[in-house]
């Protein structure tokens, strides 16, 4: 949620602006010292582990922005989103893992930094950890829930997510069907939106649009996070000192960070992030085995796959990459709203060039699309302009296949079926790469930032 803030704030931070610039801003950031009289920690790894949480602080926010966002009531104190970012070794990555906030957690064995009075390791939900001991007691649980050191610390609230957004111009994203949830008002229609700050907060904070709740809304944030990445990196603020003045000291008034991350560390995380761009991030969540595993006392919980969380934060720590390497011929997909998987597609020619028919058929099919792997032959043979038919219940997949042939006609036909017909026509040329709005997941559930960007109005809803 507001750790998109917080990241844009390392995306932001330095990068060719100079000393005294960031020397000003880092009067801006309340410090904190989590990492004080911290015992048994994990040994470090390659890259730099950041901790970045988001609370639902409110006090900056005005009576008519909290009526008109729904942010009325008491706040928890609690961290309401918990991101695991590490930047690689070799300054060309950033991976950024949701912690599910409901996630069981074992808080270890601690001193009450307060009253000095001892407490036994107990259960818990994960943003629990913050209510009881704060930021310190945040870091220790979930060093010791996945094995990764955590180098540095950063908090942010509402107003700073609000207010960074608001700077930026808005942020840009789409979605291909109706998102509304009744508790904070969001209502977006189908299409292309940039977001204004309250905007986009009603958007990361949406947990009842459907029966995902948490996990949907974790999505959702990791998408709003490589929008944000999208229009810190391309918007030109890294290299203009006057707007990266405004962004970055709007950002800061409202974060806390550990007492390390000072004025050197943000020029080096700025330099290393210059050449960033959506696709040079990349998102997972931590692997669920139990999705409503019952503590007694604390309700609910979700509890993570033990096995597959452990080679995901192994990942980490060994500095490898959470997706498959990309292969640089590839032209970037279109985003559609139906998987090419589940289409069904026959194949016909509607020329006399021979072998067109099988040739639209291989190339189909090896972009996803369920051909028949059996084209036939149409009855006509002149057709100058490639022609898709499809039966108007399933418009939606029509779109998709029509994505894929750029030029082609689409001619909805009623009674034809579930099944796509494509007539190759003279003008053929090529079929593009498609995939729908949730990309095919990587080992840990990754996808690269730039899979879960709006680049374009989607195809059809």
């Amino acid at each position: 949620m507001r750790v998109a803030t917080g990241l844009s704030v390392l995306v932001l931070g330095a990068g060719g602006i100079g000393h005294a610039v960031v020397t000003n801003l880092e009067s801006g950031i309340d410090r904190v010292d989590p990492f004080k009289d911290m015992k048994n920690r994990p040994a470090g790894g390659r890259g730099m582990n950041l901790l970045l949480v988001g609370t639902d602080g409110r006090d900056k926010i005005s009576k008519d922005e909290k009526r008109k966002y729904r942010l009325g009531g008491a706040p928890c104190h609690c961290t309401d989103t918990i991101m695991l970012v590490h930047l690689s070794a070799d300054e060309q990555r950033a991976s950024v893992v949701s912690l599910p906030r409901d996630s069981y957690a074992e808080i270890p064995a601690h001193r009450d930094r307060t009253t000095g009075e001892e407490h036994a390791a107990h259960p818990v939900k994960l943003n629990a950890a913050y209510a009881e001991g704060g930021p310190g007691l945040t870091v220790s649980t979930v060093e010791h829930m996945t094995g990764v050191k955590i180098d540095h610390y950063l908090e942010v609230d509402f107003t700073s997510f609000m207010t960074t957004v608001d700077t930026l111009g808005g942020v840009r994203i789409c979605t291909t069907r109706p998102l509304k949830d009744s508790y904070t008002g969001l209502d977006l229609a189908p299409g292309p939106h940039t977001l204004d700050g309250g905007q986009a907060l009603q958007y990361v904070r949406s947990r009842h649009i459907d029966g995902a709740a948490d996990l949907g809304r974790m999505q959702r944030q990791q998408k709003f996070m490589a929008a944000l990445i999208k229009q810190a990196t391309s918007s030109g603020v890294l290299l203009n000192p006057v707007k990266f003045r405004e962004v970055a000291s709007t950002m800061l008034k409202s974060v806390r960070a550990d007492r390390g991350f000072d004025t050197e560390q943000l020029l080096s995380i700025g330099q290393a992030m210059r050449g960033f761009s959506a696709a040079s991030s990349e998102f997972a969540s931590v692997p669920m085995g139990d999705v409503a595993y019952q503590v007694k006392g604390i309700g609910s919980t979700v509890k993570w796959d033990p096995v597959k969380s452990k080679q995901l934060f192994t990942a980490l720590r060994e500095d490898k990459p959470l997706t498959a390497a990309r292969p640089a011929e590839k032209a970037p997909a279109k985003k559609v709203d139906v998987p090419p998987q589940q289409i069904r597609v026959q194949v016909y020619n509607g020329t006399a060039k021979d072998g067109l028919g099988t040739k639209v058929d291989a190339a189909l099919h090896a972009t996803g699309f369920d051909t028949t792997r059996a084209p036939l032959t149409a009855p006509q043979h002149d057709l100058k302009r490639t022609l898709v038919t499809y039966d108007p219940r399933w418009d939606r997949s029509a779109k998709t296949l029509a994505a894929a042939l750029p030029g082609a006609e689409l001619r909805a036909v009623p009674g034809q079926g579930a099944t796509m017909r494509v007539t190759a026509g003279e003008d053929y040329r090529t079929v593009e790469r498609v995939h729908a709005e949730d990309p095919e997941p990587g080992r840990f559930g990754a996808v690269k930032g730039d899979e879960v960007t709006c680049d374009s109005s989607p195809s059809g809803v």
